[in-house]
């Protein structure tokens, strides 16, 4: 009869107030077999003799030094991919029902002859130390917006020490979400961690020979932040394995709370993030602990956001233009003479007159400190054409070399109003569409005509009509790919 070690304990115990049958019925036992454990003060687990012989015969053992010699020399090789082999060879002897035997016996010859894996080592996180942060794709849980399937992603950002997490919703990996997913998470936060990792994206990384370097935007965004940032090696992703298996762990949870709610259709994208948040929040306060632990050892945020605009008060001046950061800006000409509150944003400048938005232009970062729109004060030189040839910004009202062209092109055929010409048509640009002057300019001066205002003002009237070019397709012969093959053999 078989029996358990917890069985024989129990039957140790019962002898004390019982006699041998009694006690060897209430442990679940024979009197013989109580008087068997009773006397060799033995548990079964103690008795249990392994067993050296097969129980039945193994049909690889013929051939086995040819299936080691192949393993061998190819060790990646798969049970399944060698049984098909020995199945091509021998159709009658082999079948699939021989895929357990044979994975035992590669088994057994990999934890003798296979070689060394990768160790994952684990890790004594310290308070403060690091943050990370990944995308996890969230479409396979078949969220619903308003009845249309929701494909996104979860910028996910977390302490390891601490687990405390932050997502914000996100459509693709780039620089764009990967900055701000941080800057909200941090900011929602309070605290900054020395050091944050990723994985190697290409928004944060760039490949510079054998390795991988940061961009220059990624590291202005650490800079800002007084943080230092760090990747995991290429391949090696549970290096970042905090969030990594975080994100697993956030997306069963938000499968979980999909059921409780009974739907996963949500009246628009705020409801669904409101879901989340409160999710995320009801995890991090079951992680107080820790997290007061935490912040203790981290650092503090900057005074303002890398993404928090510059506010200044400016006067637009008579030429139409302000100054902001060491930087001329031409604005509309409507606006000389107002009181503007600028915006200064990160990649863009939004002008203010009151509460209203009055123009949005690039914020210029290179060396040149100049932006000067063409279009914001053509309508003023078009009336006074004497004005442009000592225009202090006048280089700035060729938008391409082909306007360049066109003007020297006036100027030496029209030296009255060659000039004035020019400024039309910088106007026909201005209003309509610069692209399409600028195929104009480049057809006159490619048919050696003089880019008069009139000539291009006529052909862009003209309506343009599509070009349909026959396209004849031979049918190839398929008796060339037979010499192919023939060839090849």
């Amino acid at each position: 009869m078989t029996c358990t070690n917890q069985q024989i304990i129990r039957l140790k115990h019962m002898s004390y107030k019982y006699n041998k049958e009694i006690a060897a019925t209430k442990s679940g036992m024979t009197a013989k077999t109580a008087r068997k454990y009773l006397l060799s003060n033995q548990l079964p687990s103690e008795t249990k003799k392994d067993r050296h012989w097969k129980t039945r015969l193994n049909i690889f053992s013929p051939i086995w030094p040819e299936i080691e010699d192949m393993i061998t020399k190819s060790p990646k090789l798969q049970a399944v991919t060698i049984l098909a082999y020995l199945q091509d060879r021998d159709p009658k002897k082999y079948n699939d029902n021989h895929i357990r035997t044979l994975q035992r016996l590669l088994r057994n010859w990999h934890s003798i002859n296979g070689d060394d894996k990768s160790v994952i080592f684990n890790q004594d996180l310290k308070p403060g130390k690091q943050s990370q942060s990944d995308y996890t794709v969230m479409n396979n849980l078949g969220i619903t917006i308003a009845g249309e399937k929701f494909n996104h992603l979860l910028f996910h950002f977390m302490l390891p020490y601490s687990l405390w997490e932050h997502a914000s919703l996100c459509y693709s990996e780039s620089l764009d979400s990967l900055s701000h997913g941080y800057e909200e998470a941090v900011w929602a936060l309070g605290y900054v961690a020395p050091e944050h990792r990723t994985d190697n994206l290409t928004a944060a990384t760039q490949a510079s020979g054998n390795t991988r370097l940061f961009t220059k935007n990624w590291q202005e965004v650490m800079n800002h932040y007084g943080v230092t940032p760090s990747r995991n090696n290429p391949g090696v992703s549970h290096e970042n394995g905090s969030v990594e298996k975080s994100h697993d762990l956030l997306k069963k949870a938000v499968e979980q709370q999909l059921m409780l709610r009974g739907s996963k259709n949500f009246i628009d994208k705020e409801q669904y993030m409101h879901f989340i948040n409160q999710l995320i929040a009801s995890r991090n306060s079951k992680r107080i602990t820790r997290f007061q632990e935490e912040i203790l050892t981290l650092k503090s945020l900057p005074n303002k956001k890398y993404y928090a605009p510059i506010i200044l008060e400016v006067k637009v001046t008579s030429f139409s233009t302000i100054r902001l950061l060491k930087t001329i800006y031409s604005v509309p000409s409507r606006l000389i003479g107002y009181k503007l509150r600028a915006y200064i944003h990160h990649d863009e400048i939004k002008l203010y007159y009151g509460s209203t938005l009055v123009e949005t232009m690039p914020q210029i970062k290179d060396e040149m400190c100049v932006s000067i729109n063409y279009r914001h004060i053509i309508h003023s030189l078009v009336r006074k054409p004497g004005a442009f040839a000592n225009y202090y910004y006048r280089d700035y009202l060729f938008p391409s070399t082909i306007f360049r062209t066109a003007h020297d092109l006036l100027i030496q055929h029209y030296p009255v109003n060659g000039v004035k010409q020019y400024l039309q048509i910088l106007q026909l640009a201005a209003t309509g569409s610069e692209i399409n002057v600028q195929l104009v300019l480049e057809l006159l001066i490619n048919s050696h005509s003089i880019p008069s205002f009139v000539e291009v003002e006529a052909l862009l009237k003209v309506p343009y009509i599509p070009q349909i070019v026959d396209i004849n397709i031979i049918d190839p012969s398929l008796s060339d790919y037979d010499l192919l093959l023939n060839l090849a053999a």
